[in-house]
């Protein structure tokens, strides 16, 4: 067996089900069973997939997986739009187009497998003006070019075959465009480690990394786990390989451990509208407006939930605190951090006109519907419930 690479590596709702792991409780000595051959940061769905799959192919390995909440998924994993998306926007070869088809059929296999329900309900990405045509014919070409599965351009008698509420000239039907709940997903990789041996340890932020060049448990067996994670307890482990699945946090874990920063994470935090359960009836599947690429952002859609409600928008604004998902969230540190970073000002210059257009919205609602009516007429500021926040991290290399 190939030896893994000694590197770390940075990386940029509610459960149907409880699911609760404890901390196994480790002491500040050290001992055999604080060693592990591979540790990964972060219990989200990125770092729980990487330690399954990791777990799976290399059985005779000992792994853990550390995480700094009480609970696992919380956060990027938890609050998100939950859509199975199929591969179209990235650029045909890239490995986000790769990856975007293959992974939506194997998500499909795997809530198969592990009886986690999801709803196949499409996608249209719909034009409603004439300008935006060419942009949709070409965004058909790239999904071609990346082989994503039953794409077709459908004319407004289509359209309205499948969203009779909604109005538009052109659109492009995804079929296999889905919903799931990730957080769901992000637990049955969890029990799937475990069941292999794997070792989940919650309560454990890691404050401290080091390269210890003599064995810090004393003997020579010591020497074969020579990364030392020491979190905000005082407690250790040590383990020979150790990868970043951190998240909001990978630029901060990648200083600690004493790489570069860069790229840099810098919060924005996506406010998406609740319409009212009567309301529903307006929306069978996913809606999406056709991108402008001179921007970052997919733009207000309508996105159905798995528990049958149905959410709009999101807008894009900057997030005053790496982990708040509500609009008086507030972190100084995170501020401080996020504003005093030239790379978030190239960002906001090289895309003002669409960033003031982002703060006006979040804070006038009739903005967010009037967005909403393009698409569907009969959306109102009556129909609007409540919000709900999720994370929308933008990584930044200057």
């Amino acid at each position: 067996m190939a030896p893994l690479p000694a590197l770390l590596l940075p990386q940029a709702l509610r459960a149907p089900r409880t699911f609760f792991l404890p901390s196994r409780r480790l002491g500040t000595g050290e001992g055999p069973t604080n060693t592990f051959d591979v540790a990964v940061v972060g219990a989200g769905i990125v770092g729980l997939a990487s330690a399954r799959e990791l777990c799976l192919r290399h059985p005779s390995l000992t792994f853990a997986v550390l995480e700094k909440e009480k609970e696992l998924a919380v956060h990027q994993s938890g609050h998100n739009s939950g859509v199975i998306h199929s591969g179209i926007y990235y650029t045909p070869g890239s490995l986000k187009a790769k990856l975007c088809v293959e992974g939506s059929l194997l998500c499909y296999e795997y809530c198969d497998k592990k009886g986690i329900p999801y709803k196949q309900c499409g996608k249209l990405i719909v034009a409603v003006e004439q300008e935006e045509i060419p942009r949709l014919k070409a965004l058909y070409e790239r999904g071609l070019q990346n082989k994503v599965r039953g794409l077709k351009l459908i004319n407004t008698k289509e359209i309205q075959a499948k969203e009779p509420y909604c109005r538009g000239l052109m659109a492009l039907d995804s079929p296999y465009t889905g919903i799931v709940n990730y957080r769901q997903v992000a637990l049955a990789y969890a029990e799937d480690f475990q069941a292999a041996g794997g070792t989940v340890l919650t309560d454990f932020e890691v404050k401290d990394i080091q390269m210890n060049k003599e064995s810090p448990i004393g003997s020579e067996e010591g020497m074969k786990y020579p990364v030392a994670v020491r979190n905000s307890k005082g407690e250790e482990i040590h383990c020979r390989h150790l990868i970043s699945c951190a998240g909001l946090y990978s630029d901060r874990l990648s200083q600690i451990s004493g790489c570069s920063p860069e790229p840099r994470i810098v919060p924005f935090r996506g406010d998406y509208l609740v319409l009212k359960p009567e309301k529903c009836y307006l929306v069978r599947g996913n809606i999406y407006p056709v991108p402008d690429p001179r921007f970052p952002f997919l733009g207000f859609h309508f996105t159905p939930r798995m528990d049958g409600s149905v959410w709009l928008g999101p807008n894009a604004v900057l997030a005053f605190k790496r982990e708040g998902y509500k609009f008086y969230d507030f972190s100084v540190p995170d501020f401080i951090d996020a504003t005093a970073y030239s790379g978030l000002w190239k960002l906001v210059l090289r895309n003002f006109s669409y960033g003031m257009g982002e703060m006006y919205r979040a804070c006038f609602l009739s903005a967010q519907v009037k967005q909403l009516q393009r698409f569907i007429p009969e959306v109102t500021v009556n129909d609007i419930l409540s919000f709900r926040y999720t994370g929308s991290p933008r990584v930044i290399n200057i």
